[in-house]
């Protein structure tokens, strides 16, 4: 009689699991797959001139995939009014059919005003991602103290960053007294860190402008680990009125930055973060330094945008990247 009804619970016990096991396989077969493409993000600095729904409805038909949403000083969202605001901003331009992988915040530090309420409200909408930076260097001692003396700041943000599961990604500037600009101390400052919770927004534009010939190539190996975003901009050397020998940014495609290289390398890194367009150089009366009013027509506007972000694909299916 044991026997019998040891044997009755092995034949219910399987039933249950082949069923259950049914029921999963159901489940995997119906979910839809993870859309592992990168996206292509406009960062909205550059429609600072017009509300979150233009904003949204342009990116869209535009064909860019997400937005790099401004929650800063003068941005889309202020940081005072991050909690009431962002997600509102979120919801329309989702409703558009875009992501938002990213926000771009004005956090240096713990500090920084409104930064955990910034961190916990993202976090909670699903941003897995922000752009963080703005450390400086003095020149009247060692940079490698003010190195040290940076890294309990950085610790404390990652951190924070853990807390609410999300990313800071220092964007990397080019010019003196840029923390970051010559990629290997901020690489110092972050190597011992999860690259989860802190990470590297590779600006290839000012990257190039610092790394010049191949200083870029290695810069960009020596933060592999942590590269969690990239910015596409392109630049050329010109003279100032005074003379002096400075970047100019230019159209992408137009300028010195090594896109096929570049992208080359991004394939074999695997990357899988966002990827963000900036257009920074003259002619686009006014959005390209975030300006609330623009003085050409938006439809001139759209068209600059959209050769642009049809070369920047172009250059990415070579790759195989999309």
């Amino acid at each position: 009689m044991a026997n019998e009804q040891r044997t009755r619970r092995e034949v219910l016990a399987a039933m249950a699991g082949g069923v259950a096991a049914a029921g999963l396989s159901r489940a995997a077969a119906e979910a839809p797959e993870a859309d592992t493409r990168l996206k292509i993000c406009v960062f909205s600095k550059h429609f600072h001139w017009t509300d979150w729904q233009e904003t949204a409805a342009m990116a869209a038909e535009l064909g860019f995939d997400g937005v790099d949403l401004t929650v800063r000083e003068a941005g889309h969202v202020l940081p005072a009014k991050v909690e009431q605001d962002l997600p509102k901003a979120v919801e329309i331009i989702r409703k558009a059919g875009l992501a938002v992988p990213m926000i771009t915040a004005g956090i240096v530090d713990t500090s920084s005003p409104n930064a955990e309420a910034i961190l916990r409200t993202a976090g909670g909408l699903g941003i897995r991602y922000y752009r963080w930076g703005g450390f400086r260097y003095t020149y009247d001692r060692a940079l490698a103290g003010q190195l040290e003396e940076l890294k309990p700041k950085v610790n404390a943000l990652a951190q924070m960053n853990e807390k609410y599961k999300i990313c800071a990604m220092y964007h990397t500037h080019s010019g003196l007294g840029q923390v970051g600009a010559p990629i290997w101390d901020l690489w110092y400052l972050i190597k011992d860190l999860d690259p989860r919770y802190t990470g590297v927004n590779y600006d290839v534009g000012h990257a190039t402008v610092e790394g010049g010939l191949s200083g870029w190539v290695d810069s960009l190996s020596l933060v592999e680990k942590h590269l969690r975003g990239i910015a596409l901009k392109d630049f050329k050397w010109g003279k100032n009125a005074k003379g002096d020998w400075v970047p100019q940014w230019c159209a992408h495609g137009e300028g010195m930055v090594n896109f096929p290289r570049f992208f080359q390398m991004i394939k074999a890194a695997k990357f899988s973060g966002p990827v963000q367009m900036h257009y920074e150089y003259p002619g686009l009366g006014g959005a390209d330094t975030g300006k609330d009013k623009i003085t050409i027509s938006k439809q001139e506007l759209a068209s600059i945008m959209r050769r642009d972000l049809q070369f920047i694909k172009a250059q990415m299916q070579k790759a195989q990247l999309l």
